[in-house]
């Protein structure tokens, strides 16, 4: 990626290569998030961030995860993850317990059937995951790829405010 040249025309900048790369990471983004989205509803009855928040529970140690930690790894508000999280209860996948450090606070965790969903849905989206985002790749890209990706996920977080 050369040298910047001035962009002066709106074709111009809709023909910048840092602009077209960064669009098409985006368009791929946008488009396999639609496919391994729909797979998980079709085939498992969850959307892919019901399906993100059973992950980050199970990465999570007990007694569980308190709605702000969910809130801020999903770049959620804490009232849009509170929302999700009732959906969550109301289909049995997760529970609300008392927090051992905080009278106030709740700490979520998952069900049996939580951790079961989890499982299946796990399966399902590796599958897809290996047919759209892996096998397209040549196999001397792939391990650079993900960790590029690694990098620029944490460039971006590490960007982002913290919730108060």
């Amino acid at each position: 990626m050369g040298e910047e040249p001035e962009i002066r025309t709106a074709k111009e900048a809709a023909d910048h290569e840092l602009i077209l790369a960064f669009g098409r990471l985006q368009g791929a983004a946008n488009r396999l998030e639609y496919i391994l989205g729909r797979a998980l509803e079709v085939e498992c009855g969850i959307s892919h961030l019901v399906f993100e928040v059973l992950l980050i529970l199970g990465r999570a140690s007990e007694p569980g995860l308190s709605m702000r930690a969910i809130a801020q790894e999903q770049v959620l508000t804490t009232g849009g993850a509170t929302r999700l999280v009732d959906r969550m209860e109301t289909a049995g996948l997760v529970t609300r317990a008392e927090s051992p450090d905080d009278r106030r606070g709740k700490l979520v965790r998952l069900t049996p059937l939580g951790e079961e969903t989890a499982v299946r849905a796990a399966r399902v989206h590796l599958d897809n995951i290996k047919r759209y985002f892996v096998e397209p790749l040549p196999a001397a890209h792939r391990e650079r790829f993900a960790e590029d990706l690694r990098i620029l996920s944490h460039t971006a977080r590490d960007v982002l405010p913290r919730l108060p």
